[in-house]
């Protein structure tokens, strides 16, 4: 029995060195050290053996399991260390290589205009204001002179959470809201661009969209200041050769009310595709803030006055930029983003 030992023993030796896979390893290790093995089948015959050979064998096996095991650690370690070296070689850098190219993004075209207007107005004085875009009915309508039962709510197909809570369809409420914080001071002179939302949804709507609302209350105001800013406005924004006009309109929330035309840009006012022939293009709607409205934030209009403008960003970046379906500003394909 002993000779078969060592001869096992020193068999599995050999192969143990001329083996050059970790899996093959493990394999070799069960196959002679396993429940099945073959030295662990040489120990089960122990038990036929006299009781003066049984130490004596059993001393003998365990020096031959302590070789086999440390051969299989120190081939084991070798082998993880070959394949190491393997691995480094073949993934060796050449640093004396130019680096890869990091692509680098760039602000959404939506963003650049948003950040422009802001840029603009700035300039002239305004500040910056915010509310919230889950809003009451009271702020989004009620306070803007649109009571319940107002036909003009009809114009806008809001989402409703409740029925006194919303998502806010224009950035309007934010008049109301900068008035109520800011009463009884003066001159209120804002800006407050932000996301809104209305159910509709085709190449020149989104459900989603954004607008950029502007508000000065002060004594004296008058409907030429208003014009001299949106008129430095649309040279800013489209060229210093632009000129503008006031149409009369209607908004609940202003009266008198007009809307913005702009000349176009792209024929100078002769008229073409653009501007389908008439030489101007509207950008937004204003008007002199609504003695009513002024009420609700907390001013006297026998004391004071206002004007206000809102604009749809989307329109704003579609001008601009020539883009024609307002849908590719969010349906996130980088080969349109990348033109701007």
């Amino acid at each position: 029995m002993k000779k078969e030992i060592l001869r096992i023993g020193e068999e599995a030796l050999r192969e143990l060195q001329q083996l050059d896979k970790s899996e093959a390893l493990q394999e070799l290790k069960v196959k002679v050290l396993g429940k099945k093995g073959t030295l662990t089948a040489l120990l089960r015959q122990m038990g036929s053996l006299s009781p003066e050979e049984r130490p004596v064998m059993g001393q003998v096996v365990n020096e031959m399991r302590s070789r086999l095991e440390k051969a299989w650690e120190e081939r084991s370690a070798e082998l993880e260390t070959i394949a190491l070296e393997k691995r480094l070689a073949a993934e060796r850098i050449d640093i004396s290589l130019p680096g890869s190219r990091v692509a680098r993004g760039h602000y959404h075209p939506l963003t650049q205009v948003v950040e422009e207007i802001e840029d603009i107005f700035l300039g002239m004085g305004f500040q910056i204001a915010e509310g919230p875009e889950i809003e009451s009915d009271y702020y989004n309508f009620e306070a803007l002179n649109l009571p319940k039962d107002h036909p003009a709510r009809e114009m806008q197909d809001s989402f409703y959470i409740t029925e006194e809570i919303l998502l806010r369809t224009q950035t309007s409420p934010v008049q109301i809201r900068t008035m109520e914080k800011l009463r009884p001071h003066l001159p209120v002179k804002v800006i407050a661009p932000g996301t809104v939302y209305r159910n509709d949804d085709d190449a020149t709507h989104s459900p989603m969209f954004h607008q950029v609302e502007g508000l000065m209350v002060d004594q004296g105001i008058r409907m030429s200041d208003l014009k001299g800013i949106l008129l430095n406005f649309s040279r800013q924004m489209f060229g210093e050769s632009r000129e503008i006009r006031l149409r009369p309109s209607f908004f609940p929330f202003t009266e008198p009310s007009a809307e913005v035309d702009v000349s176009c840009m792209l024929c100078g006012g002769a008229g073409c595709r653009l501007c389908k022939g008439t030489g101007w293009i509207e950008i937004l709607g204003s008007g002199m803030v609504h003695p009513k409205v002024l009420e609700m934030g907390g001013y006297n209009p026998r004391e004071v006055t206002g004007f206000a403008f809102g604009m749809g960003v989307e329109r704003i970046a579609m001008l601009k930029f020539g883009i024609e379906d307002m849908r590719l500003l969010f349906d996130n394909d980088l080969r349109f983003l990348q033109q701007f």
